[in-house]
């Protein structure tokens, strides 16, 4: 095993224990490989990626043709380059209609050094946005058959879309993260759940770890009070890249309106800035350390 493969394999299984530990834990999604470091610098334990966050970045709406498998792993790549900890990835619909199309991409993720993945049943049709439960469960079932193909634990975490797409389905979205589970997937994930008492009944339904999105406003639970529900993973999509976002529009809008600049007080300092993006500040651990 050479030292790359080493590396993937201990953050791998360093993934997979967070999942097993006594509390919930959060992974943020970092955009870019600067966001990587920075929060790699602030102490998180993993990191995820985020399509949204990534297509704003690129001027583009999320869901924009343009950004397809090989844009959404480049940057996964670029991340996982810029951090020493384990990284999944936001591996939309898995890009292609048939099980084996979905499988080629969890191959495709594993070798750009994920150590993990989603796998959305959406289908991207406005008129049709979700699939039907037997193609989405084969679906889910060829990702995990190309997960368990590879010589480290790759994590396949399973999304039903139900309320992300507009369907607020309960239980339909259980009934399917109840599917997912038994067809293998090691993570289940339903964006967008409204409240509590819908947390409560998704962990309850299963005892594979679910992740919950985080982020909304509408939605105001502390870390603890999610693991309290159930909740073993706490991702929160695209909403950290939307407040930098946000701080951007507030100071423009300072300049153009008021023509002041008291945004500065709130920038982060050049030097701690550069400090930031050094490699070695990613964390106590490297790849290339002897």
């Amino acid at each position: 095993m050479n030292r790359s493969t080493a590396a993937q394999h201990r953050r791998a299984v360093v993934f997979q224990q967070l999942h097993e530990g006594p509390e919930p834990f959060v992974v943020p999604n970092p955009w870019d490989a600067g966001t990587a470091r920075i929060l790699t610098g602030l102490g998180f334990a993993a990191l995820a990626t985020t399509g949204a966050g990534l297509a704003h970045a690129m001027g583009l709406p999320d869901g924009a043709g343009p950004i397809g498998r090989t844009e959404i792993l480049d940057n996964a790549a670029a991340i996982v380059a810029a951090t020493p900890l384990p990284v999944t990835a936001d591996l939309e619909s898995g890009f292609g209609d048939s099980p084996e199309e979905v499988a080629e991409t969890i191959r495709r993720a594993a070798a750009v050094g994920l150590v993990g993945g989603s796998v959305e049943d959406s289908t991207g049709r406005a008129e049709d946005p979700v699939r039907p439960l037997e193609e989405a469960v084969e679906r889910v079932a060829a990702a995990v058959a190309a997960a368990k193909e590879l010589d480290f634990p790759f994590m396949v975490t399973a999304r039903a879309e139900n309320f992300f797409q507009g369907r607020p389905d309960l239980d339909d979205t259980i009934r399917r993260l109840q599917a997912y589970e038994a067809a293998g997937a090691d993570v289940l994930y339903a964006p967008a759940l409204p409240d509590a008492d819908a947390i409560r009944a998704v962990c309850s339904a299963v005892s594979t770890p679910v992740n919950v999105l985080m982020g909304s406003p509408a939605l105001r639970l502390s870390v603890s009070e999610l693991g309290a529900l159930g909740v073993r993973r706490i991702s929160v999509g695209s909403a950290l890249s939307r407040a930098s976002l946000g701080a951007v529009v507030r100071a423009a809008q300072e300049i153009r309106d008021h023509g002041t600049f008291g945004f500065g007080a709130d920038a982060v300092p050049y030097a701690e800035a550069n400090a930031m993006m050094a490699p070695d500040q990613a964390g106590p651990e490297s790849d290339t350390a002897p």
